[in-house]
C-alpha cells in the first residue's frame, strides 16, 4: 500500500511539472504570435520593449541588432505582412526559451512582395519578471513547398 501512495505521488508531482512547463510554453507561443502581429503592424513600441538590447537579428540578407532591426521595421524597408505559421515547438532551458516556427512568410522587401517558406528560431530570456526575445534568426527551406 506504502508504494502505491509513493508511487501516485510521484505521479502527480510529474503531471504538475508538466503542467507548469506546458503553461510556459503557451506564453511563450503566444507572445511569439503576437510579436508577429506587431511586426505586421510596424507597432515600434511594444517591439522596442520586446527586444532585448543585446538583441540579434539574423535575415538572408545579413545580420544585425536591435536598433537597426526597429529602424528596418518602422522604414518599411521590410514589411512583415503576414506569418503563416504551420509548426511550434519551444524548449525551455532555465530562464531561456527557444521557439522554432515553420512558417511562410509573405513581406515587402525593398519594394518587392515575396513569400517564402522559413524556419524562424526565437531565443527569449525571462528577465525581471518578462520575456525579452534575444534572438530571431531566419533559415530558408528548400524543397517543394519548404518542406
Amino acid at each position: 500500500m506504502r508504494s502505491l501512495i509513493i508511487g501516485l505521488l510521484i505521479i502527480m508531482g510529474t503531471q504538475s511539472s508538466f503542467a507548469q512547463n506546458s503553461k510556459v510554453d503557451e506564453e511563450i507561443i503566444k507572445l511569439s504570435k503576437d510579436k508577429w502581429t506587431w511586426m505586421s503592424e510596424k507597432n515600434i513600441d511594444i517591439l522596442d520593449k520586446l527586444f532585448h538590447e543585446k538583441s540579434v537579428f539574423v535575415h538572408m540578407g545579413g545580420s544585425w541588432g536591435k536598433q537597426q532591426e526597429i529602424n528596418v521595421i518602422k522604414s518599411g524597408n521590410i514589411w512583415y505582412k503576414k506569418a503563416d505559421i504551420h509548426d511550434v515547438s519551444v524548449n525551455v532551458i532555465d530562464n531561456t526559451a527557444i521557439l522554432l516556427n515553420k512558417i511562410d512568410l509573405l513581406a515587402v522587401v525593398g519594394g518587392n512582395e515575396v513569400t517564402n517558406p522559413f524556419m524562424v528560431t526565437e531565443v527569449y530570456i525571462k528577465q525581471g519578471g518578462s520575456w525579452k526575445l534575444g534572438s530571431l534568426s531566419f533559415t530558408k527551406l528548400i524543397g517543394p513547398n519548404g518542406k
